[in-house]
């Protein structure tokens, strides 16, 4: 018998018999890519954190002196001498018991950790009020005179209520006890406060307005608030700690009369301020919570007037047809 011959085996492509050590060597070359990339990575963020460090002088910080009480000048020489600290002005006041060019506050304050070069914001006391020119309001009404006289920072000294048709306008303004005429030019520093007498109706019932809240409000706040009902502010008392610096961020945490209670045109109101903002806060939540219980007992009493109104009515009325029967 004849032997079969064998076939030889198909041969393998040469891509075949390579494409396991090929992929080998792809998977470690992506490796090491990936390797690399990483590590070029971390050093990168290694170098900015340093970079970082060195332009913002990350960890060397300065405590900020105390600069209240002095001369713009000797504050910017200590500022300076201090981490190269730089004053800039940012407000002016005018408070009469300092001397001029004195400053009165910074930020940030005293003993706070800064970086070296930080700015220090200060407010420094002017040399003299500025003075401005009266506007003429006589003839306003009182919200457009009261506003007038804001805008170029006047304020309302008092109101003066009389007699006259033209309710809640103004009849003639004064400063310093002198009628201040149209077109004449009078100037006042700012912060001056200008009489304005006011008409006042013979209606006894539109003479009377309810007290508004100012309770939780700054002094300047509260004042314009009342001078727009036609309240004068009355006597101001403060905390202990509120002072001429301050008083501009001090708020009202007592006002007597109170919210909601109804008085006459021109009458004042006095007030209480604090820079507790706890206290302010309670304040606040009284007010509010006297207000309500004095609106409900006015409820109350209307509707119990209402009713005794209509039960007298009700009276009456069989009497009357009685009497009409009897003349019939």
């Amino acid at each position: 018998m004849e032997q079969k011959s064998r076939k030889p085996a198909p041969k393998r492509p040469a891509t075949q018999k390579q494409s396991a050590p090929a992929e080998r060597t792809m998977k470690q070359t992506v490796i090491r890519h990936l390797i690399l990339a990483v590590s070029l990575l971390v050093i990168g963020l290694f170098l900015v954190q340093v970079l970082l460090g060195i332009f913002t002088r990350h960890g060397r910080y300065r405590e900020v002196p105390e600069m209240v009480g002095l001369s713009l000048d000797e504050a910017t020489e200590l500022a300076a001498r201090n981490g190269g600290l730089r004053i800039e002005v940012s407000d002016s006041l005018f408070v009469p018991i300092y001397d001029g060019g004195v400053v009165l506050e910074q930020n940030p304050k005293a003993g706070t950790e800064v970086k070296n070069g930080r700015r220090i914001f200060v407010t420094v006391n002017s040399y003299r009020q500025k003075m401005v020119e009266i506007p003429y309001v006589t003839g306003f009404s009182l919200r457009q005179a009261k506003n007038n006289l804001e805008s170029v920072g006047l304020e309302i000294e008092r109101l003066e209520y009389v007699e006259d048709i033209a309710t809640n306008y103004i009849l003639s303004q004064k400063f310093g006890g002198r009628t201040i005429e149209e077109g004449q030019k009078v100037e006042a520093e700012i912060g001056s406060g200008i009489t304005l007498v006011v008409g006042r109706g013979e209606d006894e019932e539109k003479s009377r307005v309810a007290v508004p809240r100012v309770v939780g409000m700054t002094l300047y706040e509260a004042k314009s608030r009342l001078w727009d009902s036609g309240l004068n502010v009355g006597r101001i008392t403060s905390d202990e700690g509120v002072n001429q610096l301050n008083e501009r961020n001090a708020r009202v945490y007592v006002q007597s009369p109170a919210q909601g209670v109804v008085t006459s045109l021109g009458s004042g109101v006095a007030l209480s301020l604090s820079l507790d903002d706890e206290r302010i806060n309670r304040g606040v939540t009284s007010a509010d919570e006297d207000a309500r219980r004095r609106a409900d007992e006015e409820a109350k009493a209307r509707a119990e007037a209402e009713a005794a109104e209509a039960e007298a009515a009700a009276a009456e009325a069989p009497a009357a047809d009685f009497e009409e029967e009897e003349f019939f």
